[in-house]
């Protein structure tokens, strides 16, 4: 069965929502749940008074987990989205928005 994107569909207040395929919504949230039980895990590292490095190794695998998550989304917008804003004649504006995100998401 071939996914389904119903890509920057618009509401009435003009806030944008992306359709997503179950898969690729349960593989989303199983990857986030993951890095919020790291999170709890630093917290409890803290907590116990662990030393220093050990804490920073578990924060930058934290780092590298949501920065995976985040060029999913990029990608499969991407590909998606601005492929068919491309296709309708409105890929200016897309392409212009995933510029401005990508700049965003990858500043240090």
């Amino acid at each position: 069965m071939e996914e389904q994107h119903g890509c920057c569909d618009s509401t009435a207040a003009e806030e944008k929502h992306t359709t997503r395929s179950q898969k690729e919504k349960e593989e989303l949230l199983n990857r986030l749940k993951r890095i919020e039980g790291q999170v709890r895990g630093i917290q409890n590292m803290i907590h116990d008074e662990r030393y220093c490095i050990d804490i920073i190794v578990q924060l930058s695998a934290i780092n590298a987990a949501v920065k995976k998550v985040g060029f999913n989304l990029l990608e499969t917008h991407t590909h998606h989205c601005v492929t068919d804003a491309i296709n309708s004649n409105q890929g200016t504006e897309a392409v212009s928005e995933l510029m401005k995100v990508i700049h965003q998401f990858t500043k240090s």
